[in-house]
């Protein structure tokens, strides 16, 4: 830990997320290997209701251009696990039937999306009627597979209507 004394200031905040924002730039500074001290204000000369970021005078112009790139933004929290992985391609059940149509129903889905580039898996098996028959689509696609069986159907029902 470097003398508190010798330390200069690169990062002070007031703001609601001011600790936040001084443990993700010391973080930064570690990765840098920058030795720094995240002092709030209960710490000797550091203004009521600021955090601070100190680091070694000699370090003060890497610090300083560190704590001017921007800080990255979080991903969407429902998109990503605790191990932070992001589950967008995992594949999500777009159709699932069950009967004596459900196998050509889900061919029928699959060559709509095929057709349309949305990548996609038919699961289910001719030779076990009872098991259903699902189409699965990327979870990052599902909404675009979507619309396109809605304008897919609706195109239909026109269709026999007109006849």
């Amino acid at each position: 830990m470097p003398d508190q004394a010798k330390l200069v200031t690169v990062f002070r905040s007031a703001d609601h997320s001011a600790e936040d924002e001084a443990i993700e730039i010391h973080d930064r500074l570690a990765e840098a290997g920058i030795e720094a001290v995240v002092l709030g204000d209960d710490a000797p000369g550091v203004i009521e209701g600021t955090w601070e970021v100190r680091v070694p005078a000699a370090d003060v112009p890497r610090a300083e251009a560190i704590v001017k790139l921007p800080i990255p933004e979080p991903e969407d929290e429902s998109d990503v696990d605790e191990e932070g992985q992001s589950h967008d391609l995992d594949f999500v059940a777009i159709y699932s039937g069950q009967g004596p149509e459900a196998e050509m129903e889900a061919l029928s889905i699959r060559s709509v999306l095929d057709a349309s580039g949305i990548p996609c898996v038919v699961i289910g098996s001719s030779q076990i009627p009872s098991l259903p028959f699902e189409v699965r689509v990327p979870k990052s696609r599902l909404e675009d597979a979507r619309a396109l069986l809605e304008e897919a159907q609706s195109g239909s029902a026109t269709d026999s209507e007109g006849a």
